[in-house]
């Protein structure tokens, strides 16, 4: 993969992360959390990759050395934050249940979108055939993503700890289905 591309990916990440932090309402703590994490995936990652590789479970063939190109953990820090931002909000509105749906529907994608990059461009990436490498890739993506948010959990506290990051349009563009929300949980 070219460097042009991989700049490119991470900008792209970067504004998706950047309006993702925006409209779930992380907290500035809860950010710091969610990017603490993100780069704890990267730092494994990269001993993820080595071992995995020396393994045979896949290659990139497009660079000589055992682990993934250089510029693309910056990529899996965005990616991961991102990640444990959508986790935090999957597990205040819907518990310890909604985030294992969470986990385990990342990690279905994940995987999908290996095997579809692996396909599409082979010249990139190189994945061995066999369910040994579906469930390790599954266990990666489910397993990798617990560990960025259980970092976040460390930086930030619990998902329910924390306020969400005060919305700065003015209150009288709320709706009243909205402000009688508002209401019942203040009552609760």
């Amino acid at each position: 993969m070219t460097t042009r591309i991989l700049l490119s990916i991470t900008a792209v990440y970067l504004v998706g992360l950047t309006a993702l932090t925006y409209l779930v309402r992380a907290t500035r703590r809860r950010f710091l959390g969610a990017l603490a994490g993100g780069l704890s995936v990267a730092v494994i990652g990269v001993g993820v990759e080595l071992l995995f590789q020396t393994l045979g479970f896949w290659h990139y063939p497009s660079i000589e050395q055992r682990y993934g190109p250089p510029l693309m953990y910056p990529v899996v820090l965005l990616m991961w934050a991102a990640y444990s931002l959508i986790g935090w909000r999957v597990q205040r509105r819907f518990g310890s249940r909604g985030e294992v749906v969470f986990l385990a529907v990342l990690a279905i994608f994940g995987t999908l979108r290996d095997f579809t990059v692996a396909a599409v461009r082979p010249d990139v990436f190189v994945l061995s055939p066999g369910i040994a490498t579906v469930l390790v890739d599954a266990l990666l993506w489910s397993g990798l993503t617990a560990l960025a948010q259980a970092v976040m959990r460390l930086v930030a506290g619990p998902a329910a700890a924390d306020r969400l990051a005060h919305r700065p349009w003015p209150a009288k563009w709320i709706t009243p289905s909205q402000a009688a929300d508002a209401t019942t949980q203040k009552q609760v």
